[in-house]
């Protein structure tokens, strides 16, 4: 596997436009959904969930930074097209 620099998390992007994933957690307390999606060259992360107290459902979504980025492609690169990446 190469390096994921940025160039090339931008590549991996590209090259995987429209794939999605969830995880899902639960606690004591909390449970939580996210998707991930990638969509315009961009990793985009949607957090739908639920806390201890009966007001404290949310739904969130947000563009992912960099390191959120890194994160996500070095733990999901199995799953994605990596072909012709160097």
């Amino acid at each position: 596997m190469v390096r994921l620099t940025r160039d090339v998390r931008q590549r991996i992007l590209e090259q995987n436009e429209g794939f999605s994933t969830r995880t899902y957690y639960e606690g004591r307390n909390t449970r939580e959904e996210r998707i991930y999606t990638i969509s315009g060259g961009v990793l985009k992360i949607r957090a739908i969930g639920k806390g201890a107290w009966a007001d404290s459902r949310y739904d969130e979504e947000w563009i992912a930074s960099d390191d959120e980025t890194h994160r996500f492609l070095y733990a999901n690169k199995w799953k994605m097209n990596l072909d012709g990446i160097e």
